[in-house]
C-alpha cells in the first residue's frame, strides 16, 4: 500500500492491509484507530527544526519476502552486512522478515527473539499486553502514522531471572526502491532479567537510490531490576528521511543502556528517551553523528525522572561537515515527588566547516527540590593547539585533524558491547569523514 504522508490514512486499506497478513482482530482495531488518528494529529515539533519541510512523500509499498531457511538464501549485499555470529539473528528485508534465528539454549529458558509480525501471532497476549504502552499511538502524526503501517519488526522477551549472555542481533535492511520500510523493535524484559541487543539500519542497492522514509519506533519494557543494553547503528543514504523514536520505561531499579550511532547521509529525526519510572532506576544513554553535505538533523537524547533516587546520563557527540545542519537537544525532566533524582547530561559539538551549523540546548526542568541535575555543552572547532602539538612531532595536518575527531568520539565508540559491531561503526565513521 503506498501512502502520502500529507494525507489522512484509509481505514479501509488498513484493514485490508492488516487481514492481509493473517493479523489477529485486535492488532487490527490497533491500526484502524491509529489510522484515524493520523488525519487529526500534528507532525511532531523537535527544537529549532521544521521537520515537514522536509521530503516525507511516501510510505511505499508492502513487499514482505520470503522467509530464508538458510542465510545463504540471502542476496550477497545483505549477508556482507551480517554479523559473523548469526545464532541469534533476525533479518529484515524491506517490510518484512527475510531470516530468524534463535539458540536452543536460549529457547529452552523461555526466551523469544523473532520478528515481531511472528511474535503477533504466535505470543499474542504477550504481545497485546505490551505494544503500544510505551510509544502512544495518539501521541502526533507521526506515531500514529507508525502504529497503523509498521511492518516486519522485532520481539524479544527475556523471562525473570534470566541472563542472555550473548547479544541479540538484527539487521534492518532496505534494498527495494519502493517497498515499505517501518520497523516496530519491541523489548520486554522482565524482572531480574539481563539483555543485549544490537541492530543494523541499512540500505543498499535500489534503496540507495529512491526517495524514501524510514519510520521506526523502538518500545523497551525493563521491569524490576531488569538491565538491557541497547545499541543500534543506522547507516542510511542521502535518499532515505530516518524518523526513529526509542523510549524504555522502567520499573524498580532497572537500568538502560542506549548507545546510538546516527550515521545517515540523508535527514534524521532522532528521539531517544528513558521514563525512570521507578524507585533507584537508572538510564545512560551515549549518541555520536556525524553531518555531512546538507543534512539536516534534529537529535534528541530524554531523561523524564518519577521515581525516588533515579539518575540518569547523557551524552551526546556530533561533528559537522560541509553544510549541514544539526540540532542537538538534552533534556532532564525531574517530576515532583522524584526526590533524590540525579541527572546529567553533556552535549559536544565538534565543526569542521564555517558552513555548517551545530547547536547543542541543554534542557533542564526541574519541579522537585532535592534533587541534582547539571549540564554541560559546547560548540567548538578543532583545537589548533592540539593541531600544532600533534604536527609539530610530524604528522601533517589531515592526519592530525582526523586523530583529535577520534579522540573526541571515542568516549561512546568504545562503549559498544560487541567488537565487531565497535569495528563496523568506526568504518563508517572513517567513511563518513572521507567523503
Amino acid at each position: 500500500m503506498s501512502t502520502q504522508l500529507n494525507a489522512p490514512v484509509s481505514r479501509e486499506n488498513i484493514e485490508a492491509l492488516s487481514q492481509g497478513r493473517g493479523e489477529p482482530g485486535w492488532l487490527t482495531d490497533i491500526r484502524k484507530e491509529a489510522a484515524a488518528l493520523a488525519g487529526t494529529l500534528e507532525w511532531p515539533r523537535p527544537e529549532k527544526m521544521r521537520i515537514d519541510r522536509w521530503k516525507l512523500t511516501a510510505f511505499g509499498v508492502d513487499r514482505h519476502p520470503e522467509l530464508a531457511g538458510d542465510l545463504s538464501q540471502l542476496p550477497e549485499e545483505i549477508r556482507a552486512s551480517l554479523p559473523q555470529d548469526a545464532a541469534n539473528l533476525v533479518v529484515q528485508r524491506n517490510s518484512g522478515a527475510a531470516y530468524r534465528n534463535l539458540a536452543e539454549e536460549w529457547k529452552a529458558k523461555g526466551v523469544i527473539f523473532t520478528d515481531l509480525e511472528t511474535a503477533v501471532r504466535e505470543h499474542g497476549d504477550l504481545v497485546k499486553k505490551h505494544l503500544f504502552s510505551v510509544v502512544k499511538a495518539d501521541e502526533d502524526k507521526l506515531t500514529a502514522l507508525h502504529a497503523a503501517l509498521w511492518n516486519g519488526g522485532v520481539f524479544v522477551y527475556v523471562p525473570k531471572n534470566v541472563e542472555v549472555e550473548v547479544p541479540l542481533q538484527a539487521v534492518l535492511y532496505l534494498d527495494d526502491a519502493e517497498a515499505a520500510f517501518a520497523p516496530h523493535v519491541l523489548i520486554v524484559a522482565d524482572a531480574n532479567s539481563r539483555v543485549s541487543y544490537v541492530d543494523r539500519v541499512l540500505a543498499s542497492g535500489a534503496g540507495r537510490s529512491a526517495v524514501a522514509v524510514h519510520h521506526a519506533v523502538v518500545e523497551v519494557v525493563a521491569g524490576p531490576g531488569a538491565l538491557v543494553r541497547f545499541a543500534s547503528i543506522h547507516h542510511l543514504p542521502e535518499s532515505v528521511t530516518d524518523l526513529s523514536i526509542r523510549r524504555a520505561t522502567l520499573a524498580n531499579d532497572a537500568r538502560i543502556e542506549w548507545i546510538i550511532g546516527d550515521l545517515n547521509n540523508g535527514n534524521t529525526l532522532s528521539v531517544t528517551k528513558s521514563d525512570l519510572k521507578g524507585n533507584g532506576s537508572t538510564s545512560d544513554s551515549k549518541l555520536i553523528t556525524i553531518g555531512t553535505q546538507s543534512q539536516n538533523m534534529s537529535i534528541t537524547t530524554h531523561a523524564v525522572h518519577y521515581g525516588l533516587s533515579s539518575e540518569s546520563e547523557m551524552e551526546t557527540r556530533a561533528v559537522m561537515r560541509d553544510s549541514a545542519t544539526a540540532i542537538i537537544n538534552g533534556v532532564t525532566k525531574i517530576e515532583k515527588g522524584a526526590t533524590k533524582a540525579n541527572g546529567h547530561q553533556t552535549e559536544r559539538v565538534l565543526m569542521l566547516s564555517p558552513k555548517a551549523r551545530g547547536d547543542a540546548n541543554p534542557i533542564l526542568l526541574i519541579d522537585e527540590d532535592d534533587v541534582k541535575a547539571d549540564h554541560a555543552a559546547s560548540v567548538g572547532r578543532v583545537n589548533e593547539e592540539q593541531l600544532y602539538y600533534l604536527m609539530s612531532r610530524g604528522i601533517d595536518r589531515e592526519v592530525a585533524e582526523r586523530l583529535i575527531i577520534r579522540g573526541f568520539l571515542e568516549p561512546i565508540v568504545s562503549e559498544v558491547p560487541i567488537e565487531a559491531v565497535r569495528e563496523e561503526l568506526e568504518r563508517m565513521i572513517e567513511g563518513k569523514l572521507n567523503a
